[in-house]
């Protein structure tokens, strides 16, 4: 994933939230089957924004 650029960081950080807004929906209407998915998308989009600030850290101080 640190291969990314930041574009492409952005957009992956995007479809994850969609993901879990879907995940969301599904857990209101009582449809969520697979419940440890909730964690790993939040974990996944933390580690993207984590990467994603770090890189801006750095392009910003060269």
């Amino acid at each position: 994933m640190r291969e990314k650029s930041a574009q492409e960081l952005n957009d992956h950080i995007v479809e994850l939230r969609r993901e879990q807004f879907s995940l969301r929906m599904q857990k209101a209407q009582g449809q969520a089957a697979q419940t440890h998915q909730f964690a790993k998308v939040r974990r996944e989009i933390a580690r993207a924004a984590t990467i994603l600030g770090e890189k801006q850290k750095t392009h910003g101080a060269a």
